[in-house]
C-alpha cells in the first residue's frame, strides 16, 4: 500500500472511532474499550510498523525544528506523524468522555470539546478542563 492508501485507511478508522464517542457516549465499551484501546491500539501498530520499516529513508530528526522539517518530507514519516496525532486524540477523548459520564458532566457539553479535540487536539483538551472545572470547581487530572 502506499502512504497515500494508508492514510486513508488510518483517517477512517481513527473518524469512526469518534462518530462513536459522539453517538454513543453512554456506552462504556465504546470509550472504555473500543475508542481507548482497540482503535488507538491499531493506530499504535500501523505507527509502529511505519517507523520500523522507514525510520532510516529520512535524514531528519528531532533535534531543531529544521529537522523536524526534513524527517516529515518523507511521505513515510509525515504518515507515521499523522497516525501519531490520531492515535493519540482519540485516546484524550475517549478519556474526556468517560471523565465527563463520571463527573456527571452532559454529553452536549463534552461535544464541543470532542470536535476540538479532533480538529486541534490539546486545544479541545484545555476546553474540557475547563467546562469541569466550570462544572466542578476542580481542575481535570488525567
Amino acid at each position: 500500500m502506499t502512504p497515500e492508501q494508508i492514510f486513508s485507511v488510518v483517517n477512517l478508522v481513527a473518524l469512526a472511532g469518534w462518530l462513536l464517542l459522539a453517538v454513543l457516549p453512554g456506552r462504556a465499551w465504546v470509550a472504555g474499550t473500543v475508542t481507548a484501546v482497540v482503535i488507538p491500539a491499531l493506530l499504535a501498530l500501523v505507527y509502529a510498523t511505519v517507523v520500523a520499516v522507514h525510520w532510516g529513508s529520512s535524514d531528519g530528526g528531532f533535534g531543531s525544528l529544521s529537522q523536524v522539517a526534513r524527517l516529515f518530507e518523507n511521505p513515510w514519516m509525515l504518515l507515521a506523524g499523522w497516525t501519531h496525532y490520531l492515535a493519540f486524540d482519540l485516546w484524550v477523548g475517549s478519556w474526556e468522555v468517560r471523565d465527563a459520564r463520571a463527573h456527571r458532566i452532559p454529553h452536549w457539553l463534552v461535544l464541543p470539546c470532542l470536535f476540538l479535540t479532533f480538529m486541534f487536539g490539546p486545544a479541545g483538551w484545555l476546553l474540557y478542563v475547563i467546562v469541569r472545572g466550570a462544572r466542578s470547581n476542580a481542575v481535570a487530572v488525567v
